[in-house]
């Protein structure tokens, strides 16, 4: 049943993102064995991992025994933090081999991020982006920031080419505490580029969390026949054959993803490969996990 009201074809028969935001979170919470509002209270809630400049006084030694790696415990009453998502609006978000394009799906990801925030307390935020920025939404914990982040949202729209410098450029200008930040893209450019272009957040002790939109046919093309393609950005022609996509093609957008997910863990971000044909929990669970300090 859960599954059903996950799946993307059900939410874009849905008018309002608000609703999909409520459907897709509650129903997903639904599902846990416990919810992941922490509210205000001193209770033990999760680790994170430790970064540069945080109180040694809350190192857990006996992990650190066990595993080697630094994990610091956070309580209940002091989980709150701020989430920024980037979101990527250029033209090749739009690209859509079935009923939802990959912006339909980033915007569903972001309205159920924003969501939970909005449970959580937690102050949400976010810059709408292609090759400038596009729209802004300072965080905030204010009554009715929760509309205000869904209404930038649905304005959003796929145009123009890639430039991952100017949001992160403008993120660092504005950015005055720790917090969780969220990049939704199809990251179509060269991964050094795009971690070198971030690693500045990570420094400055932010959670850095990629999630990484493809639709399926990007993933795995199932055309039969020669095909002109048409770069969404570049406007650059192609002709491709079917056994390029099953070979060629296949060996290097796996090499792209391998290459994208490894140097993000290694600088200690979080990367996570979502497919818009597939229902959204996954995706959230992932957040969760995260979030919580299980990964």
């Amino acid at each position: 049943m859960l599954q059903r009201f996950l799946d993307p074809a059900v939410l874009a028969s849905i008018a309002r993102l608000d609703l999909v935001a409520r459907t897709v979170v509650e129903g997903f919470i639904a599902g846990l064995h416990r919810s992941p509002d922490f509210g205000f209270s001193q209770e033990f809630a999760e680790y994170r991992a430790y970064t540069p400049g945080d109180d040694l006084r809350y190192v857990d030694w006996n992990v650190f025994a066990r595993t080697e790696r630094c994990y610091l415990k956070r309580y209940r009453g002091e989980t709150n933090t701020a989430l920024t998502v980037l979101l990527d609006a250029s033209a090749s978000m739009g690209f859509a081999s079935h009923r939802v394009s990959k912006l339909d799906y980033a915007r569903y990801l972001a309205a159920s991020l924003f969501y939970l925030a909005n449970r959580q307390r937690d102050a949400a935020g976010l810059i709408v982006f292609d090759d400038a920025v596009r729209d802004v939404v300072a965080p905030s914990s204010r009554y009715g920031q929760l509309s205000r982040l869904l209404h930038a949202l649905e304005k959003a729209s796929a145009a123009r080419r890639t430039d991952y410098a100017r949001p992160f450029l403008h993120l660092l200008d504005h950015l005055h505490r720790r917090g969780i930040v969220a990049v939704i893209s199809d990251f179509y450019a060269p991964p050094e580029q795009v971690l070198r272009t971030m690693a500045p957040v990570r420094f400055r002790g932010s959670e850095l969390i990629l999630f990484h939109v493809l639709d399926p046919e990007e993933l795995r093309p199932g055309f039969d026949q020669p095909l002109l393609l048409v770069d969404a950005e570049t406007r650059e022609r192609m002709e491709v054959a079917p056994e390029y996509a099953r070979r060629e093609y296949r060996a290097r957008i796996e090499g792209h993803i391998a290459q994208l997910r490894d140097l993000a863990r290694q600088a200690g971000m979080d990367y996570f490969l979502v497919d818009t044909g597939r229902p959204l929990d996954e995706a959230l669970r992932e957040y969760l996990s995260v979030r919580e300090g299980r990964m």
